[in-house]
């Protein structure tokens, strides 16, 4: 099984994250805020990932910290659980409608951390969730995996569908490239024969 946890204390977060890329898409996520809650159970649905993910931050501050650092944990416990990335599909890419949206996403486990961002939000909340730390958390989860990601809304108007179409589309990628293809053996995806530098 290709599991993985992470734990981490510091002055703004207390986290516990395990993850499960076998999975079935079971999730028990408690980070304090309703709507990144419910964005990370969509990724955990949707991409076939099982996420424990329970975060104490200083939301007395902000959500900042608390939206990040659960971005780096689960990111970190991916790239954990991915090893040496033998026999993964590597890409993934989807096309996710909700409604009047569609968001795009593609990406690359390379290694080789990328961030595109091309969408936008036209309020300033949905529910307590900052929209602006939307972006943000794609951008440290790719870090933190080390992939390339690419994410495009190419048409929308309900700030939820927006949001929850990205987070799904993320999903539906990720479960393409982190599985494992049997016709590759157990090898690296690569020609280089290693993925990542």
């Amino acid at each position: 099984m290709r599991t993985a946890s992470i734990t981490r204390t510091t002055h703004e977060t207390d986290i516990a994250v395990e993850v499960n890329l076998d999975g079935t898409g079971a999730y028990d996520v408690s980070t304090g805020i309703g709507f990144l809650d419910h964005m990370i159970e969509q990724f955990s649905r949707h991409s076939l990932i099982d996420i424990t993910c329970r975060i104490k931050g200083d939301l007395h501050v902000d959500q900042h910290h608390t939206a990040e650092d659960s971005a780096i944990a689960i990111g970190q416990a991916i790239a954990q659980a991915l090893g040496d990335k033998a026999g993964i599909g590597r890409y993934g890419q989807a096309y996710s409608p909700m409604d009047e949206t569609l968001a795009r996403v593609a990406l690359d486990i390379s290694g080789r951390p990328y961030f595109v961002w091309k969408a936008a939000f036209t309020q300033e909340k949905l529910g307590e969730l900052d929209t602006e730390l939307v972006e943000h958390w794609f951008h440290s989860i790719s870090q933190a995996v080390g992939i390339t990601l690419h994410i495009e809304l190419l048409y929308g108007a309900n700030n939820h569908h927006i949001c929850e179409a990205i987070y799904k589309g993320f999903a539906r990628a990720m479960r393409s490239a982190v599985e494992l293809d049997p016709r590759k053996g157990g090898a690296i995806p690569s020609t280089k024969g290693q993925l990542g530098g």
